[in-house]
C-alpha cells in the first residue's frame, strides 16, 4: 500500500470499537481525533472509520499519536491502521470478486508485510473452496467474501480474528469502504 496521501486525504479505521466492550461516540471519537491536531476530521458509521487531513510530514508518527491519544482519552489499548484516501479506493476497485446476492464483501488491512504473508500463508493451509470460502491477497490487505449470517463462523474470520493479529489487522465491509471514499 501506497505511504503518502495523494491529495492529503487519509484514512484511519480503528480496530475493535463498538464492539466487545469498548463504545466510542462519533462526536467524541471526532472530538479526540481534532484534539490531536488533525483537521477535516468526519466520522463515518459508528464502527471507528475516520477520515482527516494530513501532511505527509505528520505523518511519520500519527499512527502512534493517535493510538495514545485514543488510549488516554477512552481507556482502551487502541489500534488502528492508516490508509491513504487514494490507496483505499484502489483497494475498493481491486476486489477479486462480483458482488454476490446474500454474501458480505470484506477487506482486512494489515499494517505489517509479515503478518500479510503469515495470514495468506495459514489461510492457504486451511485448504479453502474458492466457490464456498473465497480468500486472496491484495496490496496490504486480504480479501475475503461470506454468506450472510455466517462471518463469524468463516474459517478466514476465525484465523484473522485471532488475539496475534489484533494490533496489525481491521476488517470492513466493502459498503463501509464506499463511505469512506
Amino acid at each position: 500500500m501506497t505511504t503518502t496521501g495523494d491529495d492529503g486525504r487519509w484514512v484511519v479505521l480503528l480496530r475493535g470499537v463498538n464492539v466487545g466492550g469498548v463504545t466510542i461516540r462519533s462526536a467524541d471519537l471526532r472530538a479526540c481525533v481534532e484534539g490531536l491536531g488533525f483537521t477535516g476530521v468526519r466520522t463515518v458509521l459508528a464502527s471507528g472509520n475516520v477520515v482527516v487531513d494530513a501532511t505527509d510530514e505528520a505523518l511519520p508518527d500519527a499512527k502512534t499519536r493517535i493510538e495514545a491519544g485514543l488510549g488516554e482519552r477512552f481507556g482502551y489499548d487502541a489500534w488502528v491502521v492508516l490508509v491513504p484516501q487514494g490507496a483505499l479506493a484502489a483497494v475498493v476497485d481491486a476486489f477479486p470478486w462480483p458482488a454476490r446476492d446474500g454474501w458480505h464483501d470484506y477487506v482486512t488491512f494489515v499494517s505489517e508485510p509479515a503478518v500479510l504473508e503469515e495470514l495468506l500463508a495459514a489461510a492457504d493451509e486451511l485448504g479453502l473452496d474458492p466457490a464456498t470460502d473465497p480468500v486472496g491477497g491484495g496490496e496490504g490487505v486480504v480479501y475475503w467474501q461470506v454468506p450472510q449470517g455466517g462471518t463469524l463462523d468463516a474459517p478466514f474470520s476465525k484465523l484473522s480474528s485471532k488475539a496475534r493479529y489484533r494490533a496489525t489487522t481491521t476488517t470492513r465491509n466493502v459498503r463501509t469502504l464506499r463511505r469512506l471514499l
